[in-house]
């Protein structure tokens, strides 16, 4: 197949509906005692209190972000990527041109103000060896002149000043992971508060929760935690030594706490809510962004390097990719590349072509929650199948006959669809999750049964088959050895898979402990019936009956799971790191391994029989 270079022409006019809305995706908020900012976009952006009067304040073509406002609240500082490196720039409330403040090569991240509003804090790793984690508070003044003053704090990813200036609240490790919901792990540390003449610390109570973004109000440190398994607002009140939570979000975890003037703003579920701490209930910002985004605009963009999924049609003729939410048929010499979906807003995912040549499935959130999409092979949508609990879906396969669709879901769930009525059926969960996600439909010729790998209670992978006659689910290997990857035979009588029996020592990947357990694996063989001789048995040349029974083309998987144990072999290959198989023709293997070199050996065959 030649490469094709794949242009997409995105529109946009969703855009404009999008603007008569409240827009979301708003971070990083700072507030002070009349205006709000925040980052969109990339860039900084100003409003009333209440959210209305939105106007860009920044506008260059580098990122930026971390907007604070100075205790006059006149002043913004914010971090800029100008000039290829992420430096302290100030500006006007009202706006002009930012005022650049350092110059330090490694990357400079606004944190605050001192509280005589004379200079800017920020992080930087540019005195760290040997990473330059951003993990030590500098301060620079507005006026430009003299240079960067190191706070006397010797490890702080975050934090702020006490109203007089001599004490200061701090996170002291930065978290590499700050998305893991109810992590309990190291990374997570108390928030301390330093005298900065003594040096004396204390620490706010800690129940090894993530607990960030301390902000000092009054007598109050105000900071986030998810204690109730939710990251919401807390308090901790400095003459008392008493908690309390301030905020009960539920659906989304609160992100970015700052405060100013005896208020706080925060992220919830993408929007900006606002809250006085001298009481009442957080009050969600209407806000609606308008600006000319250049990003935004129609134009055309290469997508080669954003196929995420792809499908061979029957004869090699085409392939279906799925780049950047629409899918593309793609010739492998003559004709033009069709995009089937054009479909503006819409993510259409995962296509894939039915064995006859007549089909398209792919799955498509047209009407706000995932659905099976049936079309010819221009897009022509033939068919919209409603999926049962709707979520993100996974490695579609048709059946052999193009009657059915198998697939996996996010819940682990395995499903196989009939295209005819659409009614889907559940074969199978996997029963947890695991950053390998194994359990995908893989057909036999005769379209009658599915194979499958899912993991068992013991971390171990077995294979499973399914008959769609019996709705039953049957487990072909013992559990004893990590088994994955199933492919048929398309004379039906095999199913080769691969098998692990040096795992037991690798299950634990959560805690590390399986880290320097390397495993093999070697490629195995089963003979479904007891009627089928060993295709590894020894050659010896006899004389033959000549055969003259009269063949039939028709293929009929049967399995005897009675002692089908004892009809497993492993293949002459050697054990290495294994992770695909794929029948070709009938007693043909296609295999893939990683290498102990980055080259990856792929499409190599065995020939079986």
């Amino acid at each position: 197949m030649k490469k094709s270079l794949i242009s997409l022409f995105v529109s946009l006019a969703f855009l404009a509906i999008c603007q008569a809305q409240e827009t979301h995706l708003l971070r990083s908020p700072a507030i002070s005692a009349n205006h709000i900012a925040f980052s969109y976009g990339g860039d900084i952006w100003v409003a009333d209190l209440d959210g209305k009067n939105v106007r860009r304040l920044t506008t260059f073509s580098g990122q930026e972000g971390n907007a604070s406002f100075s205790p006059d609240g006149k002043t913004v500082a914010f971090s800029g990527e100008y000039d290829g490196n992420f430096d302290v720039f100030i500006v006007p409330v009202e706006g002009g041109e930012p005022k650049r403040l350092t110059w330090h090569p490694l990357p400079d991240i606004v944190r605050g103000w001192t509280p005589d509003g004379k200079q800017v804090v920020f992080a930087s790793g540019r005195e760290n060896a040997p990473y330059a984690y951003p993990d030590h508070f500098w301060k620079v003044g507005t006026d430009g002149k003299g240079l960067e003053e190191s706070l006397p704090i010797p490890r702080v990813w975050d934090g702020s000043y006490s109203p007089d200036g001599q004490r200061f609240a701090y996170q002291m490790v930065m978290p590499w992971e700050e998305e893991f919901r109810n992590y309990r792990g190291g990374q997570n540390n108390p928030i301390r508060i330093i005298d900065l003449k003594t040096f004396e610390q204390e620490s706010l109570p800690f129940e090894g929760t993530n607990d960030r973004h301390a902000n000092w109000v009054g007598d109050e440190i105000y900071f986030l935690s998810d204690r109730d398994y939710g990251m919401n607002v807390w308090a901790y009140a400095l003459k008392t030594k008493q908690l309390r939570q301030v905020t009960y979000f539920k659906d989304f975890d609160c992100k970015n706490l700052s405060s100013s003037a005896g208020m706080l703003i925060f992220e919830n579920g993408g929007q900006l809510y606002t809250l006085d701490t001298k009481g009442g209930q957080p009050k969600k910002l209407p806000i609606t962004v308008e600006g000319d985004f250049a990003w935004a605009r129609p134009h055309w963009e290469k997508v080669e390097g954003a196929i995420s999924d792809y499908s061979l049609s029957p004869s090699g003729k085409r392939v279906l990719f799925a780049a950047r939410g629409d899918v593309f048929s793609v010739p492998a010499e003559k004709g033009d590349i069709r995009n089937l979906t054009t479909s503006t807003g819409v993510a259409d995912r995962s296509p894939s072509n039915s064995p006859d040549g007549k089909k398209t499935a792919w799955f498509s959130d047209e009407s706000g929650e995932y659905q099976l999409f049936i079309a010819d092979n221009f897009g022509k949508i033939e068919k919209k199948i409603v999926l049962k609990n709707p979520t993100f879906y996974y490695t579609p396969a048709w059946s052999p006959d193009s009657k059915y669709l198998g697939f996996g879901d996010a819940d682990r769930n395995l499903w196989y669809v009939e295209i005819a009525t659409g009614k889907a059926t559940l074969v199978d969960n996997e029963g947890s999750a695991h950053p390998e996600r194994n359990i995908a439909p893989v057909w036999s010729p005769d379209s009658k049964w599915i194979a499958y790998s899912k993991r068992l209670k013991n971390e171990f992978n077995t294979i499973f088959v399914f008959s769609l006659a019996q709705k039953k689910s049957t487990q072909l290997t013992d559990g004893m050895s990590n088994c994955k990857s199933p492919a048929w035979d398309k004379s039906g009588k095999y199913l080769y898979f691969l098998s692990s029996t040096d795992f037991a020592l690798g299950v634990g990947w959560l805690d590390l402990s399986s880290y320097s357990r390397v495993s093999s694996q070697n490629v195995y063989v089963a003979v479904l019936s007891k009627k089928e001789e060993s295709p590894l048995k020894p050659l010896s040349d006899e004389e033959e009956k000549p055969d003259t029974t009269k063949k039939d083309s028709t293929i009929t998987v049967n399995i005897d799971f009675d002692g089908l144990g004892q009809r497993i072999l492993a293949l002459d290959l050697p054990a290495k790191n294994y992770f695909y198989l794929g029948a070709g023709e009938e007693g043909v293997l296609f295999y893939a391994d990683w290498q102990a070199d980055p080259n990856v050996t792929f499409g190599a065959t065995f020939a079986v029989g």
